[in-house]
């Protein structure tokens, strides 16, 4: 989730790498100071999506870096940008804008989706991109219990589906083919993956993980707002703990179900791209994966 970006002269050149393993937990505790509530074991699948994707600035002298970007690379015309961040003790030197444009040489010629907190969306324009949606966070504990099951639905774990039929489902709400985010995001440690069948074919899908406070849900996929609900609470109920999501309003299906299980919100960011916004299956599409990387 992109933010901070700052345009000051710098005070000196940096030293832009890709980010190991080590730095990546570096700026997962950067993220958590920022109330941004990341996973508990995102690291492993964010890191097998594109080793490369991950970048991290130092300054001479300063043995901890001082600012973060992810640029990954999904398919082949597709990337999306996040964890821009800069330590708060050296925020305004330009250290930011820096990581930020050796970010976007890496992703020269591609569609970039970001997802953009309201303070910094004006910049993000200024840098060429456009909004697409709004997503909003929706938390809390769902209301009234579990859902019953809608006729001629089972549900399942969904690691063990054959993986061909995730990732053609996933295909529908997401741009690009991102089979090793996938297979790494449905098995890492932490999360509930939860798919809905009917005739063999899937109609549903979302999955929780564990985060530094309550679980939060996405992906979440459903071709019905009944399947959307039993899903949802079905999640809540396993994890016993408050949940959130983020919700696009191209699906308003998906705002009201929030509502009528007196979820808060408490959020917001745009979806924005630096080229047309690709087609998506909106009406089905419950929650973004995540915020990091689309």
């Amino acid at each position: 989730m992109p933010a901070h970006p700052d345009h000051p002269t710098p005070a000196e050149h940096l030293s832009i790498a890709t980010a190991t393993v080590q730095d990546l937990h570096l700026t997962r505790s950067w993220a958590e100071a920022e109330g941004w509530n990341p996973g508990l074991a995102d690291i492993q699948p964010f890191f097998a999506t594109d080793p490369h994707g991950f970048l991290i600035a130092r300054r001479p002298g300063d043995p901890t870096p001082v600012s973060s970007i992810s640029v990954v690379r999904h398919g082949t015309g597709h990337a999306f940008l996040g964890l821009y961040l800069t330590r708060p003790d050296v925020r305004g030197h330009g250290y930011g804008i820096q990581v930020w444009n050796a970010g976007m040489a890496r992703l020269a010629d591609r569609n970039v989706g970001l997802d953009g907190v309201v303070a910094q969306q004006s910049n993000y324009r200024k840098s060429g991109f456009t909004s697409a949606w709004t997503n909003t966070r929706y938390e809390g504990t769902p209301s009234g219990g579990t859902a019953p099951v809608p006729s001629g639905i089972t549900l399942t774990d969904a690691t063990t589906l054959p993986f061909s039929l995730l990732t053609a489902y996933d295909r529908r709400f997401f741009p690009a083919p991102r089979d090793t985010f996938l297979a790494s995001w449905l098995t890492a440690p932490h999360r509930t993956s939860l798919a809905a069948l009917q005739d063999g074919h899937l109609v549903g899908l979302a999955v929780s993980r564990a985060c530094t406070t309550g679980s939060r849900i996405g992906p979440f996929y459903a071709d019905t707002p009944a399947i959307a609900a039993t899903l949802l609470t079905t999640l809540a109920t396993a994890t016993a703990a408050p949940l959130s999501l983020d919700i696009p309003d191209t699906n308003p299906a998906a705002l009201h179900l929030a509502e009528q299980l007196a979820l808060t919100p408490t959020f917001e960011t745009s979806r924005m791209y630096t080229s047309t916004p690709p087609p998506l299956d909106h009406p089905c599409l419950y929650g973004i994966t995540t915020l990091e990387l689309g």
